[in-house]
């Protein structure tokens, strides 16, 4: 989790492009979602032809748990170390606190539907992500917080550790990793996931063990993980740090190898293919250099605000460029559970920026929080789609009137 300096998520499909007819080269190219904004550009543009603003007509008839995490909204900029990321390009911290207050305000009153609706598009001014493309294309994927057995202590079954945030890991004042801290009191590159797991340099630091060295995985790269400990009892496992190492995605190196096939990959595919080839597991792990640690936390798992993430409520962004903690927009597709299956349908709907992923490093790319175990699973799996995302910002003129 995220967030916390998360790890982007494992994906769970590969988007497939259907192309027909005779088309240029420059159209043939993949899409970058990871292109970086040129210097000095904000992530957000203003809207200024109503035409252009969204259809907000489902997402006011779909208000579940929104109050809720815009109260977490609102406890993350009550703290004075949130205003150091304000102003965020032409949003004061002011003005980020008068907008949840008032969409919140607007929720006690029992506003729905239309009347939410017109009271929003009333108040509020809307900014669309600039994308990958300068055109408003965002790629969305999923993420969420397995449930797996696990033990506080090692025996024959539980034998694969993971680990708390080490002594000699040095973070800088906004929780970036700056490195490790020699002996002589330099700071050096911490060391890779493959040379932690071979030289035992973290051996006496595991805060649990798992069964299973992939589900270690799933858990560094979700960033938070719920274990059923022997007892019965579930306790929480929140991120903490990483290595300061870039994120390497373990699926794009499966689909390159031609272990599955790009059309074919999901989470739940390399889980699969690990069970049959569980002595492929570390190499394919080792080619992500980067290394989660963890902490133990009261209630549910915690995004990068040390807040709480809700399901279907909180995304991930990249929190250089996009204004924390503020209420977003989506259209796009995202899968939904229907009976014991699940479905894929377009989506709209609100959201609270309020995490954070290694992979999530540009305009492009969003990280949307699926929830909790199995179906959450499962659902994040299939999160890899295109689509819009938009900032709400109450107009100016009525900030003071909500602080």
């Amino acid at each position: 989790m995220n967030g916390k300096g998360l790890c982007v998520r494992v994906v769970g499909a590969v988007l497939v492009l259907g192309l027909s007819g005779c088309r240029t080269a420059r159209e043939l190219e993949a899409p970058q979602y990871d292109r970086q904004l040129p210097p000095g550009q904000y992530a957000l543009r203003k809207i200024t032809d109503p035409a252009m603003i969204p259809d907000i007509t489902i997402a006011c008839y779909e208000t579940a748990d929104l109050r809720k995490a815009i109260d977490h909204s609102l406890s993350y900029l009550s703290k004075p170390s949130s205003r150091q990321f304000f102003p965020m390009g032409e949003i004061s911290h002011e003005q980020a606190v008068a907008s949840l207050r008032s969409i919140g305000d607007l929720l006690d009153q029992g506003l729905r539907g239309k009347d939410l609706q017109a009271a929003i598009l009333a108040r509020f001014d809307f900014y669309q992500s600039v994308g990958c493309d300068d055109r408003g294309t965002v790629l969305f994927t999923g993420y969420y917080t397995p449930i797996f057995n696990g033990s506080l202590k090692p025996d024959g079954r539980y034998r694969h550790p993971l680990y708390k945030q080490p002594e000699d890991l040095v973070k800088g004042p906004s929780g970036e990793i700056l490195g490790r801290k020699t002996a002589g009191g330099t700071l050096a590159s911490y060391p890779s996931r493959r040379e932690i797991d071979q030289t035992g340099l973290l051996k006496g630091q595991e805060i649990a063990w798992l069964t299973d060295p992939f589900e270690v995985y799933i858990t560094h790269v979700q960033g938070s993980a719920k274990l059923r400990l022997p007892d019965g009892k579930l306790v929480t496992l929140g991120y903490a740090a990483n290595n300061g190492h870039d994120y390497n995605s373990v699926a794009q190196e499966m689909i390159r190898d031609g272990l599955v096939p790009a059309s074919g990959m999901s989470l739940k595919a390399m889980i699969d293919y690990f069970k049959v080839h569980p002595n492929l597991v570390g190499e394919y792990i080792n080619r992500n250099p980067r290394y989660v640690f963890f902490r133990f936390e009261e209630g549910d798992p915690r995004g990068s605000l040390n807040e709480p993430v809700t399901a279907m409520r909180s995304i991930a962004t990249d929190k250089s460029i996009y204004p924390r903690a503020c209420l977003a927009f989506l259209k796009t597709v995202l899968p939904r559970p229907v009976g014991a299956g699940v479905t894929k349908a377009p989506y709209t709907g609100f959201m609270l920026d309020q995490d954070t992923g290694g992979a999530i490093r540009a305009p492009g790319r969003c990280d949307v929080y699926m929830g909790i175990g199995d179906r959450a699973g499962q659902m994040a799996g299939q999160v890899y789609e295109e689509g819009q995302l938009y900032y709400l910002f109450l107009k100016p003129s009525m900030v003071q009137s909500h602080l």
